[in-house]
């Protein structure tokens, strides 16, 4: 039995804390690159989210469960690596913050028998102390044998969404901490990875990647979180989402390239209208800085090839490359 923590340290709430819109739109005094390539041996960075504070790039880490750095000359640094991190996933700076989603497949070097595919956590990190505030459970919230929480969003109330890839769950953290399943669906299911990118809509929704289904969903928060099939999309696996003037950039094709997604009726149905596919290989998911967005090549093939084996995972180049 996995032993369970929730921890509460804040000074004040994180409702008043995470209030403000997500630290990674702008960057006025940073010049970036179409491509930055970094050194970090062993990193497998799943996700990236973009700090104006720290005038950097945060990545997560899946074997090595830590966060690090990257400038825009691709410099990396390590930057928090807590013993309660055991597999770093999606990764968000907001308002001071740095929340992360804790998981487990079995490849990190703090993995166990009694965490490896069974834990799905949202820890939240001081950006200016770099301490643990809040430490928030998810797992026992659904009876499933699997979890991994994968990828989350925050709403402009302070209040965050998880996906749980191994579960057909989407979680719920309120601004004070409460947790609750926001919605489970047999739609959510596969027998590989299930759901797993997700972003929030100004317009009061939410829309999820479905991986091994290859398809989007949208789920009405104001519509007692009704769950809609985003219409007339290809099959389209998407992992990581980015939601910039509107656009969906949903990286798929198992990381080899990047679909610009445009609706135009409040994503009852979308279309593709636009697809790069230079610079990427084994990508994960993007983060939008400066108008532009960024794409994080973090090897992620690597992860499902090794499992079983963490030593084959010796990896030590990685990139981040902007859309064209």
């Amino acid at each position: 039995m996995k032993t369970k923590y929730v921890l509460f340290t804040f000074l004040g709430t994180i409702g008043a804390a995470l209030t403000a819109c997500e630290d990674h739109q702008l960057s006025p005094n940073a010049s970036f690159p179409e491509r930055i390539n970094f050194v970090a041996p062993r990193q497998y960075p799943e996700g990236i989210a973009y700090s104006a504070q720290l005038d950097r790039f945060i990545v997560s880490s899946i074997t090595q469960g830590k966060l690090g750095t990257v400038d825009i000359n691709g410099n990396y640094a390590d930057l928090i690596t807590p013993p309660e991190l055991i597999s770093s996933m999606g990764v968000r700076v907001a308002d001071g913050h740095i929340l992360v989603c804790n998981s487990d497949q079995g490849v990190s070097i703090k993995s166990t028998p009694q965490t490896a595919t069974k834990t799905a956590e949202l820890l939240v990190f001081n950006l200016n102390t770099l301490q643990l505030e809040r430490r928030t459970d998810l797992d026992d919230l659904y009876n499933s044998p699997r979890h991994l929480a994968n990828d989350l969003a925050i709403q402009p109330d302070g209040t965050v969404y998880v996906t749980d890839s191994f579960a057909p769950v989407i979680y719920k953290i309120t601004s004070t901490g409460q947790a609750s399943v926001l919605v489970e669906n047999p739609l959510f299911s596969s027998a590989t990875f299930g759901l797993n990118g997700i972003v929030y809509h100004p317009n009061g929704y939410l829309i999820v990647a479905q991986t091994g289904a290859g398809k989007l969903y949208k789920i009405d928060l104001k519509n007692n979180n009704a769950i809609s099939e985003v219409d007339k999309l290809p099959n389209l696996p998407g992992d990581g989402l980015t939601l910039l003037n509107q656009d969906l950039y949903v990286v798929t094709g198992s990381g080899s390239r990047v679909a610009q997604v445009r609706s135009t009726d409040d994503w009852k149905t979308a279309s593709i209208i636009k697809t790069d596919e230079i610079g990427y290989s084994q990508a994960t998911t993007n983060v939008a800085v400066n108008g532009s967005v960024y794409t994080l090549n973090a090897r992620i093939g690597e992860i499902g090839a090794a499992m079983g084996n963490a030593s084959l995972l010796q990896a030590k180049e990685y990139s981040i490359q902007k859309f064209k």
